[in-house]
C-alpha cells in the first residue's frame, strides 16, 4: 500500500496549537506528514516549511487546515496545486468560496476536526 502524506497549512511550533498536537499526533498515528507555515521550527522531527514561499510537494492526500479562511484566500491557487484528494476543514476553518471551488475540482470535503478523526478511527 502507498504511503499517504497529510500536510497541515498553518502548522506552527507552539505546544499549545492544535496545528501541533495533530501533527504530533498524527506521527503517533504512523502517518507521513509535511508541515507548512509561518513560523519556523519543527515538530518531531519535521521542518516547518515557509508557507509564503508555497513549497510543493508530490503525492499530498490530505490537506488539513489549520488557517482562518480569510488567511486561506491567498493560498486557494497553493492548494489546489497541491491537488490534494482530500480537504479537512478543522473547526474555525470552514470557507463556503474554498469548498466550492474543491468541490469543482473533485476534492473531498470533510468538515471535522483532525485531533477527534484519529481519536476515533475516522482519519
Amino acid at each position: 500500500m502507498e504511503e499517504k502524506t497529510t500536510l497541515i497549512l498553518g502548522a506552527s511550533p507552539n505546544s499549545k496549537r492544535f496545528s501541533f498536537l495533530a501533527a504530533k499526533k498524527l506521527v503517533a498515528y504512523g502517518h507521513k506528514i509535511v508541515l507548512v507555515g509561518l513560523q519556523k521550527g519543527e515538530i518531531e522531527g519535521n521542518i516547518i516549511h515557509d508557507i509564503n514561499s508555497k513549497p510543493i510537494f508530490e503525492e499530498i492526500d490530505t490537506i488539513t487546515l489549520y488557517m482562518n479562511p480569510h488567511n486561506q484566500i491567498k493560498f486557494y491557487d497553493y492548494i489546489f496545486e497541491l491537488d490534494p484528494r482530500r480537504l479537512i476543514f478543522n473547526p474555525g476553518t470552514e470557507n463556503p468560496d474554498l469548498v466550492q471551488k474543491a468541490m469543482q475540482r473533485n476534492i473531498n470535503i470533510v468538515f471535522d476536526c483532525t485531533l477527534v478523526m484519529l481519536n476515533t478511527g475516522n482519519y
